[in-house]
């Protein structure tokens, strides 16, 4: 692995923080100007809004924030400069996640569409296709989400039955999603359905999928938020009644869904494992956080020794997603980092979250509405939220498993 950074990876950098020390801080001031520190909370979390009273708030001030970065061509800067990307090496978008995090800057309108459905439309897409869905997902300008978990069909993506049957010039669409981030909040869908019903009776469940774009709002399709553990309502069930999808929307060609898939996935596995990159300045936030709300709790041997743990962890985690990075770089499969740097992720937003309420006492346990509450009660609404870490983009049982075969290579009972 080679650590350092080519003098065009400097001058990225230095591009970088000069724009945001340009733009970052007149948008904080109009954007509270007027509206107020309601959308506050979304600064503590780049995969969800903020408590249930201020979602909406947060997202139109992502929205806002994704807009001018998309004038700037920071929004997608791994997209081709064609679609208003930079065509930003992986080491570059290593480089973009330290700077923003370092800034905290406010999170994005819509992560899936940035990171995962655009790449796979300008990738899989017809030129059609391109022009129609690539700049309204830059731009901000809709909303999307991605569809591939069902009840049947979680930890088991192949083993997905939402149907779609060709009729003539449409798709048919009949089953039921969930665990769709932010649907309820979407115009357009990226769906994994099944177009050959005999592949599963005949022991061919990776063939047979196919990637469909749906329309949210056509007929048919009800959209039905889920409680999560927090109180908010960010995920949902997508439920498809005779949906007619044109074959138009299809993204790749029938069955190769799969394929589709896998890309997208990976995306997102990089995407994710990239978050650890961030949580160093989660951590120091909430030790700067400590000196003024709770400082003697950082004269504990036991906290200090936990803050120290912390730290060593995430510059290992900093560290095994380089070497992902690297592989990548060399043309090489970022595995098995890119799987244990799941792990990690998951684990450090755990740790750092139960250690943030440590560290601030009581009124860090406070919730949003609470007179004292720390931070407006984002601290408590992390400490419940990022239980999830376990769950999203690949649960870490099923993580576990995949290591301790492929890895390992651990004997099967």
């Amino acid at each position: 692995m080679d650590f350092s950074y080519t003098e065009e990876d400097e001058a990225f950098r230095a591009e970088l923080s000069g724009w945001l020390d340009e733009h970052l801080p007149a948008f904080l001031a109009e954007w509270n100007a007027k509206h107020g520190d309601e959308a506050d909370l979304d600064d503590l979390d780049d995969t969800t809004g903020a408590g249930s009273g201020g979602i909406m708030a947060a997202m139109e001030r992502r929205r806002a924030w994704q807009r001018i970065l998309a004038a700037g061509r920071w929004a997608a800067i791994t997209w081709p400069a064609e679609w208003g990307g930079r065509d930003a090496t992986v080491t570059q978008n290593v480089i973009y996640s330290e700077v923003m995090s370092r800034y905290r800057t406010p999170g994005i309108y819509n992560a899936n569409g940035l990171w995962q459905i655009g790449p796979m439309i300008i990738r899989w897409g017809t030129d059609e296709q391109k022009q129609r869905w690539v700049p309204n997902i830059l731009n901000a300008d809709e909303h999307w989400c991605q569809g591939f978990s069902e009840p049947q069909a979680g930890s088991d993506l192949a083993n997905l039955r939402t149907m779609a049957i060709l009729d003539g010039d449409h798709y048919v669409l009949n089953g039921q999603k969930t665990w769709c981030s932010s649907a309820h909040l979407a115009r357009w869908g990226l769906f994994l359905v099944r177009t050959d019903p005999t592949s599963i009776p005949e022991g061919r469940k990776h063939d047979g999928i196919t990637a469909l774009i749906v329309d949210l709002d056509v007929p048919g399709v009800t959209i039905r938020p889920i409680k999560d553990i927090a109180g908010e309502e960010m995920i949902c069930d997508v439920f498809f009644e005779d949906v007619h999808v044109p074959v138009d929307h299809r993204l790749g060609g029938e069955g190769e869904g799969w394929l589709v898939a896998m890309g997208t996935l990976g995306s997102e596995r990089v995407g994710t494992a990239s978050l650890a990159i961030g949580m160093r300045a989660d951590l120091d936030a909430m030790v700067n956080l400590a000196r003024s709300v709770n400082p003697q709790a950082l004269a504990d041997p036991e906290l200090r020794a936990r803050i120290a743990r912390a730290h060593t962890d995430i510059e290992y985690t900093r560290l095994l997603t380089y070497r992902a990075m690297s592989r990548i770089l060399k043309n090489q499969k970022p595995w098995p980092e890119v799987p244990m740097a799941k792990l990690q992720w998951s684990h450090l937003a755990q740790t750092l979250a139960e250690l943030a309420v440590d560290l601030l006492g009581p009124s860090g346990m406070l919730a949003k509405g609470g007179p004292d509450a720390v931070d407006g009660g984002a601290w408590n609404r992390l400490y419940v939220f990022q239980r999830y870490t376990s769950i999203g983009a690949g649960t870490t049982e099923v993580q576990k498993n995949i290591i301790a075969d492929r890895a390992i290579k651990l004997p099967r009972k």
